[in-house]
Order: structure tokens, then C-alpha cells, then sequence
């Protein structure tokens, strides 16, 4: 079955002479990520040559994709927008809410029991909607999206950051908060700032124990968490066509952990081949055909410095093994010397779990990789160490796997098998322990490693590798374990080397499944009932924020002054949380309680200055809320990098958080804020971030006369009577500040 077939073909029938009017109006060549934006500008965009990291541009991107944690809050804005039914092809998937803690069985029966409210309520609007609609352990998104929805030239955006996941086959696939996904589905059209373009030449091929990952890992080691903010990676040379489509998916789906808008590869026979195996022969066999559309123009590749704004090398043939971690992603560390620094920062030598899986490692290839490591180890005798759990990527890679035998393998060893879904990758893993704050060390095949973000406990050191090295080390049960050079003792002391993991990219006998998991939207969606109980602690009815009061902001007080990393994780906590997305009030309680204030050093403990105490943070904004106060946050760098949950920003919309000021933003979290009708502000000078005072009360300046470009005005007003001012800058463009006046980019939407 092809997805939205007539839509592809459109796509296809319409790319040439699209390419043709670029071409002649631009008059320079183009690189694939070029192709492909400019083939899908919003209709009423001018077609012109458009400055990177500058002007906004409109886009009408051919699908939509969420995840059953952040489609709740984009279901529920879609119910708000006046829409009968999704304008382009769109999906839900139950995928975040499963946790993981027995096994699979077991764990999807109580996750459909205790989330059976959500699924419905998903289902429900799915149907009234035109949604299709991917039922729990039917498998991870973006495994999903890539296995079904994916296309080389098409363009999506999904309610998750690692929707970039399906740059394997040649997509542009950006992830974005709900209620951009909402635009896209009212027909309205999505604004994007035109990215950088970062080209990244590989050369050589990869062989031995380095896979696909480690390019990846090599490159948050390059770019760092930030690098790729505002910009597309794209891959090119002679080094990616060795490489297969689930591994050139693991390296885009990564890309987010630079701060990549997303990732793309040019389509080769890999991905033709992949569409072939997952039934897409019709698809192959177009992308076949406009081939040439589908990569970056030969000129762009023989001086990719005059195309790209930089240009990153790569040879695969020298690539070795990496280990990037902890607690950060872009701490990448090559094999040969992890030992060294694993005993330099005294890091828990002793690795206690292994994981394989998540939406970056779950292909049928990185199960099959992983699986003739712990054969080898069985077949010699070598004890396995540590824990193993395995998270495959969707059913028909599970059901796949289980035939040829590859889940006998790992559970032959004591490897427990958990639902297909995210489990422990997004902290839906209730892990086992009698002292859960203890310091140690795991590694995982996934995509983030921040603290508590697997398991809660913030000594957990979290590393990230490939599913061959994440096996191999789960065998030694030891860090500084190096499979390229160490031996390892069987159950009669003798010493083996462990072989290079080997491992078919796709099923020599072809993808199996029984049910895929996949429910097609009702064919009489006027009678779909859409229901939320009152008094639901999971769902609640949005309501509409309010407008802008028309004044600036005057002497609110400081909420939290932050310290350090702030994540998505930090601003709103999953794991547990995860059960009250769809509703505002609820999640509300864990606004910023991982954030560190940096007069204490501690979370969630921020001055009451009427009282003198310390209090929550949700607490504290609460009480202003309630005294018809609203509050300012302050904090760093990078401010809301990692996961695209519009949640970090509809909190504080909800709590009255008038402002955020910070050093610099996540490109996604920027976004998210300025569709809540929040604002988001940068100071100019980074070192006016020290002046701020605990018990300060903050005036904000120029809101009233905002206009693009013009910086606003910062006063601080001390307790001891003195003022500090500064300027603060924004990124609001015409239609940006309209959503600001409007209270929302949703209330905008509704006056039209």
C-alpha cells in the first residue's frame, strides 16, 4: 500500500518545470536543499533569491506527522482553528506514552489501559479530522514516516524534533511546535527563516566496527549543540552512496542535537532499494526517474565551498567507532581514547544497561548489527554483563526480526524486548533501582543523554554509540572496553575477541507483518464524537489566551534567573509528565522545576520576595498569576534546545510569564514562544545577563511601538532604588508581531 500516492505523483509531475522557473529566476545552480524549498513556496511567496539566516519565508510543506505526546496539544488547537478536515495528508502516532518496564506485552496492555482516555480522545479527532491514525506499538514515528510516508523531494513537519529522521530518503521533514503543524493543517502556510545550508562531503566508506552513527557523533563533536542552529546539513560526496537509507535516517534524525533545522541526503539506489523493500516500487521508480532533481546540481558538488556557508569533511575510510556522552550530546569521544577520558573524569566504570533501539537506531540493520555481536558472544561462551533491553523501531521490523530470529538472539542472552516505542529514550522508563540517585553508567543507541533524561536519577551517566558498540560494551559490562583491541574472558577463562558485527540492511526474505497498526480515518467524519470530561485530569479544553493588554511591560517581578543548559527537559520535564500533555492546567506544575536558579545553584526552589522563602517555581508564578501579576524569566545560551514540545512554551503563556530574556535561543523553542504570544527577547550585550538582581522587578520598553529590527528597552529596578537599562533584541517580523498583539498565533489564524 502507498500512502497519499497521488499526492507523490503530483509532486513529481510538477518538480521539473518548478525547477526549471527556479533556475531561470535564481540563474545559479542549486544544492538539494535548495531544490527543494524552493519547489515548495507558499503560492502567494514571491520567487526570489533569499537571504540564509534573514528574511522569512513562507512554505506549503506536502505532509504532516505527530506523535501521540505533542499531538494532544495540536489536536487540541486544531479543534479551535474552524477546520472541518486536514488540508494536506496527515498522521498520529501513539508512540511516547508506553512505558517501559517489563516487557513488551505486558507493558502495551497497561499502557492501553492507563492512557485509554488519550488514545481516544486521539482517535476521535483523528476521525472527525481526516487524520490517519498509528495505534500503540504500531512503532515509532519516524521509523513509521520513514517505512510508509517518506519521499525523496517532498517536504513535511512533525511535532518532534527528530522529524529530520526522514532526510534518510531524501526529505526535507522539519520539526516544529503544534500549532505550526496546525497552519500547515488549516491550509494555511508555514514560515520558515531561510536556513544556512552546512555541507558535509563524505568520502570513503565505512567498514569494520564503525556504522553509520558515528558520523554523526563525529559531527556533534565538530558542530557542538548549537553549531547547526538555523541551517540544513547536507550531505554529499562519494561516501554517502555506501550508506544505507535507516543510516542515512539515524544521521539526520541526529542533526537535531546540533540545532540543525533538519538533515537531508541526495537519493541514490540505497533509498531506491528501501522503497522497494517497503513496498514503494512506484515510488522508486519516480525518484528514479527525476533522479537529477533530487540531488545538488553537479556544479555545487565540484566547489561545494561557493554553494554551502561551510563545508565539513568526512572520511569514512579513517571514521572509527565513537562514544559521545555524558549528559550532553556533543561530547564525542572516538573509541581509542574513551577509556583514557572515562578514567581521567572518574565517569562510573561499571556499565550497568545496555539500549538498544529508539526512532535513531531501530531499523531492521541496526538490529541485525547488534545481534551478531551477542551471537558471537553466546557461541564462545562470554558471559553478558550488563542489562540489555531492546526497543524495536515499528512492528514490522519487530515481527520481521522475531522471523529471522534476531529477538531469539538477544533474549538468549537475558535481553528483555519492549514495546515498539520510545520508552527509556524520552524517560518512559521505570527503571528498578533501591537507590535511584546513585551515580552510574548506561549506554544507549539513542539521540540525547541529558541528565535525568532516561531514568530520572542525575547521576545516571548516559552515553550514546551505535547498536554494535552499545552490544559490545554491554557484553564487557565495562566503559573502557574496546572490541577493536580487547579480549574478553569466556565462562572457562579462555580469551576471545569478538568479530566485526555483520548485519543485512534489509531482510533477505523480505519485510513481514501481520498488523502494521495503522487505522484509516472514518469514512463518515461528520459523525465522529469528539468528548473531554470536565473534570479530566489528562484533557482539558483550550482556551484561547488572551490579547495584549496594548501597554508595555511594566515592574514585573523576576521569576528565575537560570544557570546553565536549559533544555526542553529542564523548561518541562517528561517521563511521568508525559501524562498530562493535554491538559494546560496540570502539566503547568513542572514549568522550569529542572531549571537551576542561579542564586542558589538549586531546581525548583526560586524567592518569594513578600515572604522570603523559597518556593516552586510553578508555585511562585501561580501566586502572581493569581495577584494579576505576571512575572520575567531570565536565563543562557541555547535556551530550549532539544525536544519540539510547544508545552515549555505554552506553560509560562499560561502562568503569565510576560517575557523571555536570554542569551541566545533553540531555533524551534524561539518559534514555539512567539506562537504562544510570548516574548522573546535575546539581550544584545550577552554580559548584561549578570546584572540582574534576585528580587529585581523588570520593565520592558518599546513593546507598544514594536517593529521588526528595533531593539526593545530593558530597565531593571533595584530594591535599593537604583536602575539599570539595556537594549534587548528580537526576531519578530510583521506577521510574528501580530500574533504577539493577537495573543496568539492560533487567535491570528481565527481573525482571518
Amino acid at each position: 500500500m502507498v500512502f497519499d500516492e497521488k499526492m507523490i505523483e503530483q509532486v513529481y509531475k510538477n518538480l521539473s518545470s518548478k525547477l526549471e522557473t527556479v533556475q531561470q529566476t535564481l540563474q545559479r545552480p542549486l544544492t538539494l536543499t535548495e531544490k527543494i524549498l524552493y519547489t515548495h513556496l507558499s503560492t502567494e511567496e514571491q520567487l526570489r533569491l533569499y537571504e540564509r539566516a534573514v528574511d522569512y519565508v513562507n512554505f506549503s510543506p506536502d505532509r504532516v506527522a505527530m506523535q501521540d505526546a505533542t499531538a494532544q496539544m495540536a489536536l487540541l488547537q486544531l479543534m479551535n482553528s474552524g477546520r472541518k478536515r486536514v488540508a494536506v495528508p496527515s498522521t498520529v502516532h501513539c508512540d511516547h506514552l508506553i512505558l517501559a518496564h517489563i516487557a513488551a506485552h505486558v507493558d502495551l496492555t497497561t499502557a492501553n489501559e492507563s492512557n485509554k482516555e488519550v488514545y481516544d480522545f486521539l482517535k476521535a479527532v483523528s476521525n472527525k479530522f481526516g487524520i490517519g491514525f498509528w495505534k500503540p506499538g504500531a512503532g515509532i514515528i519516524h521509523q513509521v514516516v520513514l517505512e510508509n510516508y517518506a519521499f525523496p523531494g517532498g517536504m513535511m513537519i512533525g511535532t518532534d524534533s527528530h522529524t529530520p529522521n526522514a532526510g534518510g530518503l531524501g526529505m526535507i521533514a522539519i520539526g516544529v511546535g503544534g500549532a505550526d503543524a496546525v497552519d500547515v493543517m488549516a491550509g494555511m502556510p508555514w514560515e520558515l527563516k531561510m536556513p544556512k545550508i552546512i555541507g558535509v562531503k563524505l568520502t570513503g566508506r565505512m567498514s569494520g566496527w564503525t556504522s553509520p552513527k558515528d558520523v554523526i557523533l563525529k559531527l556533534a563533536g565538530i558542530l557542538t549543540v548549537k553549531g547547526g542552529t538555523n541551517a540544513i546539513i547536507e550531505y554529499f560526496g562519494e561516501g554517502t552512496e555506501s550508506i544505507s537509507a535507516t543510516g542515512k535516517g539515524t544521521n539526520c534524525n541526529m542533526g537535531a542535537e546540533v540545532g540543525a533545522t533538519t538533515s537531508i541526503f541526495p537519493f541514490d539506489e540505497k533509498m531506491a532499494t528501501y522503497l522497494q523493500a517497503t513496498g514503494r516500487e512506484s515510488v522508486a521508480a519516480l525518484a528514479t526517474k527525476y533522479k537529477k532533481h533530487l540531488q545538488a546540481d553537479t556544479e555545487v558538488i565540484a566547489n561545494p565551498e561557493n554553494y554551502y556557508d561551510r563545508v565539513i569533511e568526512i572520511n569514512l575510510n579513517e571514521l572509527e567507532p565513537y562514544v559521545n556522552g555524558p549528559f550532553t550530546p556533543d561530547a564525542a569521544y572516538p573509541l581509542s581514547e574513551f577509556a583514557k577520558i572515562v578514567k581521567e573524569k572518574n565517569y562510573p566504570q561499571e556499565m550497568e544497561v545496555g539500549l538498544i533501539g529508539s526512532c535513531t537506531n531501530s531499523s531492521y540493520e541496526d538490529l541485525a548489527r547488534a545481534a551478531s555481536v551477542v551471537a558471537k558472544a553466546k557461541e564462545t561462551n562470554i558471559p553478558v554483563k550488563a542489562k540489555l533491553i531492546i526497543n524495536p523501531g515499528s512492528e514490522l521490523v519487530r515481527y520481521t526480526a522475531e522471523r529471522d530470529g534476531l529477538l531469539e538472539t538477544f533474549e538468549s542472552v537475558g535481553g528483555v524486548i519492549m514495546a515498539n516505542a520510545c520508552g527509556p529514550c524520552i524517560g518512559q522508563w521505570k527503571r528498578e533501582s533501591t537507590t535511584p540517585d546513585r551515580p552510574n553508567s548506561i549506554v544507549t543507541s539513542f539521540n540525547r543523554n541529558f541528565a535525568k533524561r532516561n531514568d530520572g536519577n542525575p547521576n545516571t551517566h548516559s552515553f550514546v554509540a551505535s547498536p554494535e558498540i552499545v552490544a559490545a560494551l554491554t557484553i564487557a559490562g565495562d566503559l573502557c572496553f574496546n572490541p577493536l583491541k580487547d579480549n574478553l574472558s569466556t565462562k572457562n577463562g579462555e580469551l576471545v575477541k569478538l568479530p566485526e558485527p555483520f548485519g543485512d540492511e534489509l531482510p533477505k526474505k523480505g519485510f513481514e507483518v501481520k498488523d502494521a497498526g495503522y487505522i484509516a480515518p472514518s469514512e463518515n467524519p461528520d459523525q465522529a464524537v469528539v468528548e473531554i470530561d470536565p473534570q479530566s485530569k489528562r484533557l482539558q479544553v483550550l482556551e484561547a489566551f488572551s490579547a495584549w493588554d496594548g501597554k508595555d511591560i511594566i515592574k514585573q517581578p523576576l521569576l528565575i534567573k537560570v544557570k546553565g543548559k536549559c533544555t526542553t527537559d529542564h523548561i518541562s520535564m517528561a517521563g511521568p509528565w508525559l501524562r498530562y500533555r493535554g491538559h494546560l492546567d496540570n502539566i503547568s506544575d513542572n514549568m522550569l522545576i529542572g531549571a537551576v536558579n542561579a542564586f542558589t545553584d538549586k531546581t525548583n526552589a526560586v524567592l518569594d520576595t513578600e515572604t522570603g522563602d523559597y518556593i516552586a517555581v510553578p508555585a511562585l508564578a501561580r501566586k502572581y498569576k493569581t495577584a494579576g501579576i505576571g512575572s520575567i524569566v531570565v536565563a543562557e545560551d541555547n535556551y530550549g534546545e532539544g525536544s519540539s514540545r510547544e508545552h515549555a512554551a505554552m506553560e509560562p503563556r499560561f502562568l503569565n510569564v510576560k517575557a523571555i530574556v536570554v542569551k541566545s535561543f533553540a531555533r524551534i523553542h524561539e518559534t514555539n514562544l512567539k506562537k504562544q504570544g510570548l516574548l522573546a527577547l535575546t539581550f544584545v550585550n550577552k554580559d548584561d545577563y549578570s546584572k540582574i538582581r534576585e528580587n529585581d522587578t523588570i520593565s520592558i520598553l518599546g513593546v507598544t511601538n514594536m517593529k521588526p529590527g528595533v531593539p526593545l528597552t530593558m530597565v531593571l529596578h533595584h530594591v535599593d532604588g537604583t536602575e539599570e537599562s539595556f537594549n534587548v533584541a528580537h526576531t519578530y517580523n510583521l506577521a510574528q508581531i501580530n500574533w504577539y498583539k493577537s495573543g496568539s498565533a492560533l487567535n491570528a489564524l481565527n481573525k482571518i
